[in-house]
């Protein structure tokens, strides 16, 4: 796994869930998506979780997502960042954070940003389970996005 955390959009530091809202007068809508680590997924009990990636691909493939949003929605603010190595039950893996004059444009932009990044970003998840074994998950099957 590398260890590179020079990237924006990929970590392998702490995250923290944003003390402030930006500072722009005219955002009168942020919506704020936290991804965490849960102990359970498809019926078996998690230990906890390890990702890994190609950083600089995965940090670029962001910031195209990104770039994509701002063209699609009129925000104030984007950003996205994720976080890669071993993170424990309700550490944050992921962080998206969307503003706007608007809530309505927040909202969409925050659930395309994670959605895109779930299906296409290379980032790899293994699960590891209270009865010792461990499995790369699947990724985001689901193509509803009713998750």
């Amino acid at each position: 796994m590398e260890t590179n955390t020079e990237f924006k959009h990929i970590t392998e530091n702490k995250l923290g869930l944003p003390t402030e809202f930006p500072p722009l007068p005219s955002m009168g809508g942020y919506v704020l998506f936290a991804g965490i680590v849960r102990d359970v997924n498809d019926g078996r009990s998690v230990t906890h979780l390890e990702y890994e990636a190609y950083s600089e691909m995965a940090n670029q493939m962001i910031a195209d997502i990104i770039s994509d949003t701002l063209k699609k929605w009129d925000l104030q603010y984007a950003e996205c960042i994720h976080r890669l190595g071993k993170l424990m039950l309700g550490e944050v893996a992921v962080i998206v954070n969307t503003g706007a004059i608007h809530r309505d444009e927040a909202y969409k932009a925050n659930r395309y940003i994670i959605d895109r990044v779930k299906h296409e970003v290379p980032i790899w998840k293994k699960e590891y389970y209270v009865d010792g074994s461990s499995e790369w998950s699947q990724g985001c099957v689901d193509d509803t996005h009713n998750h």
